[in-house]
């Protein structure tokens, strides 16, 4: 389970940013952040601040090939250990598989891998926008990837489909990149063949994994054990939503606890199941409609409503206003 509350900050940002020509204190300005923040790493950020630090780099970068310059700047001293955890995994498939467990070690999202018969499928979401996700970390996430596929195998691996709620300012730069056209879609998606998925890494090194690992689990443990029960409540809802896993049972069971325990921990907290719910939900809402393409139905599903409908009448509980009316609201808001 996510722990929502703040997110790690690594050393290796210090050799990026020399690399990316970068001077940290310009960034930290820029971000609004501490002016000493480099020189107390690893340290935390909010997820706020997070995004601050993100979007603030992207400016001081200033090109509309950001996130391939970022990948180009990315030297060996600047990847965390999860990157490293990846490299050294026999395939691609089971590189996702340790970025999915560990990706919150590096960054305030979480990734889904679905291996199906004919190829593998990776999903990208945000853990906690305190505003809209920046088209460049989207964009980023999808040519990293296929970028530490093609490192470790030494081939040129490629997505056979990659689809974005966002487009980026230079489309077709980054599609030269993937190989691909980038699809507007509902979803941060990219799927590879199987025959890439399963494909050998040159850099497999099972050694090296079991001297990650343990480190690993044990910084996994102490990022959860900041978050508060709230905080935890979100995350197992922002993972179940789609599904229709909403009920405080459900909830409950995913965090090994009993449905009276979560209700104490709650109210002990100063909140309750069905608030963080609504707040998740509202939060989601909005974010889909005034970031995104997706249709109204369409969100109703994401959040797991049974009804458009029964979504039309919460919105207007939450907001005053339709989904339509907030939608138009955003788009002339930017």
């Amino acid at each position: 389970m996510s722990a929502l509350g703040s997110f790690p900050l690594e050393t290796g940002w210090r050799p990026l940013l020399k690399d990316l020509g970068v001077r940290p204190n310009d960034l930290l300005r820029r971000a609004k952040l501490p002016g000493d923040l480099f020189n107390r790493l690893p340290t935390m950020l909010s997820a706020g601040e997070w995004f601050r630090l993100w979007n603030a780099l992207e400016q001081e970068v200033d090109t509309d090939t950001f996130p391939l310059d970022l990948i180009h700047a990315a030297s060996t001293e600047s990847l965390s250990p999860p990157v490293f955890a990846a490299l050294c995994s026999p395939n691609l498939l089971t590189a996702a598989q340790r970025l999915r467990e560990y990706k919150r070690l590096i960054a305030p999202m979480r990734l889904d891998v679905d291996m199906g018969p004919n190829e593998l499928s990776l999903t990208f979401h945000w853990l906690k926008p305190p505003q809209a996700v920046p088209s460049s970390m989207i964009i980023f996430e999808f040519a990293y990837v296929t970028m530490l596929g093609r490192v470790a195998t030494r081939e040129a691996v490629s997505p056979r489909h990659v689809s974005s709620t966002v487009q980026p300012k230079n489309a077709a730069a980054f599609e030269a990149f993937l190989g691909v056209p980038i699809e507007t879609g509902r979803t941060n998606t990219m799927r590879f063949s199987r025959e890439d998925a399963l494909r050998p890494f040159l850099t497999a090194s099972d050694a090296m994994w079991q001297t990650f690992e343990p480190a690993l689990r044990q910084r996994l443990s102490e990022l959860d054990a900041t978050a508060t029960v709230a905080e935890r409540v979100k995350a197992a809802l922002l993972e179940g939503l789609p599904s229709g896993r909403t009920s405080i049972e459900d909830v409950a069971n995913s965090l090994a606890m009993s449905k009276r325990t979560l209700q104490r921990h709650l109210k002990v907290e100063g909140t309750n199941f069905g608030s963080v719910l609504k707040k998740t939900r509202e939060g989601l809402a909005l974010h889909y409609l005034r970031q995104t393409r997706i249709t109204a139905s369409e969100i109703a599903f994401l959040l797991g409503f049974d009804e458009p409908s029964s979504f039309y009448r919460a919105f207007h509980d939450w907001t005053g206003s339709t989904p339509e009316a907030s939608r138009r609201a955003g788009v002339s808001a930017t």
